[in-house]
């Protein structure tokens, strides 16, 4: 396994990881176009965030987008861990952690001083997962507007 940054040539496989995780998550649904508009504007923009890969056999099996903001309260840089995301097949295998792992480090290499992530409130495997690497619930709620 071998986990690099990922480039367009990638985008094929990343929608297809982004229709498992869509199919699973309980306000988001599978949309081939608008994947591939978001994963385009991410890796044309590695200022605005950046799109780590776990590689098996030189192909994506999982992935994690890390999208960089300004956080005033610490007077840094921040980022919003997105789209991780597990080929089914390969689940349990420590993909995900060694994943997860990296974004931390790479994250922790550009500057951000916090990583803030959102999972369904009913997926106990996914919270549990991120805790053992770390992540606490926090007091905030988190609100949305569709525009």
């Amino acid at each position: 396994m071998h986990i690099r940054l990922a480039t367009t040539a990638d985008l094929p496989a990343l929608c297809r990881l982004l229709d498992q995780l869509f199919a699973q998550e309980a306000e988001f649904t599978p949309d081939r176009p608008a994947q591939e508009r978001g994963l385009a504007a991410i890796l044309a923009e590695p200022e605005c965030g950046e799109i780590l890969v776990a590689c098996t056999d030189g192909q994506p099996v999982a992935m994690v987008s890390l999208l960089y903001t300004v956080s005033t309260a610490l007077g840094s840089r921040v980022a919003l861990l997105e789209d991780m995301v597990v080929d089914a097949t390969t689940r349990g295998t420590g993909i995900g952690s060694a994943l997860l792992d990296a974004a931390i480090a790479h994250a922790r290499q550009r500057g951000c001083r916090r990583l803030t992530l959102l999972t369904d409130g009913d997926n106990h495997v996914a919270q549990r997962f991120y805790r053992r690497h770390g992540f606490v619930a926090s007091p905030m709620l988190p609100l949305r507007l569709v525009l």
